[in-house]
């Protein structure tokens, strides 16, 4: 389904999400396709930061409970660098293809890496780079998992260099480039103008390196996957700090929220009762 949507031409925007709730009120949005952002599984879910801390094992099942909330909309999940070597590589696309995702993400930095948008970060060699990206291809299934191919090159060399691993990774199999965090805006066109045809990915984050552009403006220059990693995880966060700030003074939280019937309505309570009623079960009250 995402080779189908990209082949229309057209910028799609996949938000952030990083677990079944965020899946669902996205979809209930109307998004067409989800990005599960590293960043924000490893901090919503662990309350750690985005530094290589989590397993294949842990965002792997973090993948498979995106996708079965996804109710069928496809799924784009990072798979930092892949977790080890070429063999580890391997079993990272097998195992994210048992989660069901539509493309998994891999990046050239040494393990254990950081966020793009964060310093301190190193790249391995051209040759492991390209390594990693063309076992990630020759190890799928299907065709019908894409597989993005990410550079931090850009922060740690020069814009020249992630654009050379750019055309390497193409090379090597790579159906989605991501030239990550482009610091201006003729860098930012330049990527466009140098892989015109290609699926290329813009990535947006609050307060980070890359400048915001309008969607339609990243769209006429050729951007095909327009991505907001941490934006709900940032509005989440403070929206649950000013919360639980009001319940410390002893009052319930009146501020703008869901209702309980409209969460148990989003959550599936009324088709968990209709499966428990085909089945003869207890309904669940």
């Amino acid at each position: 389904m995402l080779r189908n949507l990209l082949a229309r031409g057209e910028l799609i925007i996949a938000p952030g999400v990083y677990d079944g709730l965020s899946t669902r009120l996205a979809v209930e949005t109307g998004f067409e396709a989800l990005y599960m952002s590293g960043f924000s599984v490893a901090g919503a879910t662990y309350g750690k930061p985005d530094v290589g801390l989590l397993s294949l094992g842990e965002m792997a099942n973090a993948a498979a409970r995106i996708v079965d909330a996804a109710g069928g909309r496809p799924v784009i999940a990072d798979a930092d660098t892949g977790y080890g070597g070429v063999l580890n590589v391997a079993r990272t696309v097998r195992e994210y293809e048992r989660a069901g995702v539509a493309c998994l993400q891999l990046e050239d930095q040494v393990h254990p890496k950081r966020c793009g948008h964060m310093e301190n970060k190193s790249v391995v060699s051209q040759d492991e780079a390209v390594a990693r990206i063309r076992a990630a291809v020759d190890s799928r299934a299907s065709n019908d998992l894409l597989v993005m191919a990410r550079t931090d090159a850009r922060a740690t060399d020069s814009l020249d260099e992630a654009l050379d691993r750019g055309s390497l990774f193409l090379d090597a199999g790579a159906d989605i480039l991501f030239i990550e965090a482009p610091a201006s805006i003729r860098e930012i066109r330049k990527i466009a103008d140098t892989f015109r045809g290609t699926p290329l990915v813009i990535n947006l984050v609050e307060d980070g390196k890359t400048p915001w552009l309008d969607w339609p403006t990243l769209s006429n220059m050729g951007y095909r996957l327009g991505l907001q990693p941490v934006t709900a995880l940032l509005h989440v966060t403070a929206n649950l700090r000013n919360t639980y700030q009001v319940m410390a003074t002893g009052y319930a939280p009146n501020t703008a929220r869901e209702s309980f019937d409209g969460f148990n309505r989003l959550v599936g309570l009324d088709k968990a009762n209709d499966q428990a009623d085909a089945l003869g079960k207890p309904r669940v009250s």
